[in-house]
């Protein structure tokens, strides 16, 4: 079964439509700290309506992050009410598989009747947040926020998410607008099941968010930059 990549940072499979680590709520937790930036709810759920009105699928899958805080927040328990009261009316189903910052959030399988697993079978690929080991087969993640920042001759430049793509593996670019990323180019992968893969194998497809660009094998891009300088 051929998975489509989206430009959204998204995946359908089958009937089904993945994203990952939606992060909501991250503003609200940042402003505890005394940190205040915009509010970007708005614009999750309109890309997930979007999305699921273009591509129609039957199942809408979280894995893992719905929800940023590790502590109770009421903000923003209102705020995935809202995204999860939105969507539920485009799809037959919403499936969670829990990610690391999904605390405190079985509530939502009562008042919105979203299953909530550890790991989902689809069309041969087990798909798991990531935090944790997985044991065989091929795998679809999140948890990583894969990321390479592109540099030009002169030095400017700018930070992309990227889905990374191999024959067992797929790991998907955080959902979140605020979730920056993981840059692979500098930094050593985080997930636990990405460290069991060779990166430099691994295809590297950027997203613009309206676009996508192939730039091959990781291990070949990162050859390539080092002869840019």
């Amino acid at each position: 079964m051929k998975i489509k990549l989206l430009p959204e940072k998204a995946v359908v499979l089958g009937n089904a439509m993945v994203i990952a680590d939606l992060h909501i709520g991250f503003e609200e937790s940042v402003a505890q700290e005394g940190v205040y930036i915009p509010k970007l709810l708005r614009e999750i759920i309109d890309t997930t309506r979007r999305i699921i009105e273009r591509e129609r699928p039957k199942v809408l899958v979280i894995n893992g992050d719905l929800k940023h805080s590790f502590t109770p927040l009421k903000r923003e328990f209102l705020e995935v009410g809202a995204f999860l009261r939105e969507v539920k009316e485009l799809v037959d189903e919403v499936v969670l598989v829990k990610g690391n910052h999904d605390t405190g959030i079985n509530w939502i399988r009562e008042k919105f009747g979203v299953e909530i697993v550890e790991s989902l079978e689809i069309r041969g690929w087990t798909i798991a947040h990531g935090h944790l080991k997985v044991e065989g087969g091929k795998v679809i993640i999140g948890h990583e926020h894969p990321s390479i920042r592109l540099r030009d001759e002169v030095g400017a430049s700018v930070k992309v998410p990227v889905f990374l793509k191999g024959s067992n593996i797929l790991v998907l670019p955080a959902f979140s607008p605020w979730a920056y990323g993981n840059d692979l180019t500098v930094n050593e992968p985080i997930s636990p099941v990405l460290r069991n893969f060779d990166l430099e194998n691994l295809s590297v497809v950027a997203t613009t968010g309206e676009e996508l660009l192939n730039f091959g094998k990781f291990g070949d891009l990162i050859r390539a930059m080092r002869l840019l300088g």
